[in-house]
């Protein structure tokens, strides 16, 4: 059997923890955001890639959107199936790998927040399978939503830094940062607890990506417009232009 990646350790048993995560927090912004996007136009399918616990999904379900879910993670979909259930609310939540996905033009919107899934791969081509298939998931003039790690922070700070000071108590930590400069890969060691209270330390890595390389990985997909702003955690805006300064950053393309 092949050796667990890091990711999939990760989400292993971290449905409730990962929900108290500050990075999670933004939920209900966010998903403003969302609707703004799409005119509120509640007849458009929306398709979620690793959706974890299922918060924009469920919070989108509850505003009268369809959604479907799609996460590796068995113990997110665990997590999210619960708290949908808790809410009365019925949404498609399937075990899917991002890199081969089984829908071909059935969705006019794709949504991937939070690092979801991209760019978290061992390689930059299986991070550029999961675009592809997403590319393959949207009809035609489809609307592909997505946040990923911005390669300029980390040429003007240190990313352990940041990842200290935004972190809560009890919450996820970074530690032995390294940024490799030929691959744009940033190496951590990452202690967490999960929803046992088992610690587990793993030795993480995960690809930044400027602007101008996603602008090219989605234009050689099809997408015809491709904007990118800042990603500010609960509150992303047109209005903010990416800068060295955004950990994250925001991608709107459409086919």
């Amino acid at each position: 059997m092949n050796k667990k990646q890091w990711y999939e350790s990760l989400f292993e048993n971290y449905g409730e923890k990962y929900d108290s995560e500050c990075f999670t927090q933004g939920t209900t912004g966010e998903c403003d955001f969302i609707e703004k996007e799409l005119s509120e136009n509640k007849k458009l399918k929306i398709l979620d890639v690793g959706c974890g616990t299922g918060r924009h999904a469920i919070e989108l379900t509850k505003r009268g959107y369809s959604i479907t879910g799609i996460d590796l993670s068995e113990s997110q979909l665990a997590r999210a199936r619960e708290k949908a259930k808790k809410c009365n609310l019925k949404i498609d939540f399937q075990k899917q790998d991002a890199r081969n996905l089984p829908f071909d033009k059935e969705f006019d919107v794709a949504i991937m927040l939070c690092e979801g899934g991209f760019p978290l791969m061992e390689t930059d081509e299986m991070n550029f399978e999961i675009l592809k298939n997403v590319g393959k998931s949207l009809r035609i003039n489809g609307k592909f939503i997505f946040t990923t790690l911005n390669g300029l922070f980390p040429l003007y700070h240190s990313v352990e830094q940041f990842c200290d000071s935004v972190k809560g108590e009890g919450n996820a930590t970074y530690r032995s940062n390294t940024f490799n400069l030929m691959t744009f890969r940033d190496h951590n060691i990452t202690d967490v607890e999960d929803d046992h209270g088992n610690k587990r330390t793993l030795e993480c890595n995960e690809r930044y990506y400027v602007p101008s390389e996603i602008t090219w990985l989605l234009k050689s997909l099809g997408f015809k417009k491709i904007e990118i702003f800042g990603a500010k955690i609960g509150a992303y805006s047109r209005e903010d232009q990416l800068t060295t300064e955004d950990f994250e950053m925001l991608v709107i393309a459409e086919k």
